[in-house]
């Protein structure tokens, strides 16, 4: 799908508010809301618009430990019996995890209630885990930058 300013509007309009009327985008972007609510539909069915949620704050959930985490297998072979991206799926702990190139297998991102909980995680699903083979950790001190919007300026 070829997206337009108006497109391109729309989209940064919901990433800061993903639950703002059609009348209020129309405010934003300068169209009917009519012509919104078609142009939102379209950009869903595309699949430009993955859904719709609310940023919630870790810390102030009681998830104020964040660590990230590099993972490497034993075995890069692929068995469907025994695919550590089922692990990942069934772990709560890990908020996101990459498959990534260099000199770890993944990265997964990790939130937890505090150190005694990253410890558990890590002694008690992560390393007896028989695919792991190693894992590095790094707590996160401070969140210098962490951006949920993307850049739609260069298309």
């Amino acid at each position: 799908m070829r997206i337009d300013e108006f497109d391109r509007a729309i989209l940064n309009a919901l990433q800061r508010d993903g639950a703002m009327t059609n009348a209020a985008l129309s405010e934003v972007v300068n169209l009917s809301a009519s012509q919104c609510s078609r142009r939102r539909a379209a950009l869903e069915a595309a699949g430009l618009i993955k859904g719709y949620a609310a940023r919630l704050d870790a810390g102030k959930l009681g998830l104020g430990l964040r660590a990230m985490v590099r993972v490497n297998l034993k075995d890069h072979a692929h068995d469907p019996n025994n695919d550590f991206a089922a692990f990942l799926e069934r772990a709560p702990e890990v908020a996101s995890a990459f498959s990534v190139s260099g000199d770890a297998d993944y990265i997964l991102d990790i939130r937890v209630r505090d150190l005694d909980a990253f410890a558990d995680f890590v002694h008690s699903k992560l390393l007896p885990d028989p695919r792991v083979s190693q894992v590095r950790s790094e707590i996160v001190l401070k969140t210098m930058k962490d951006r949920e919007t993307l850049d739609l300026s260069g298309l």
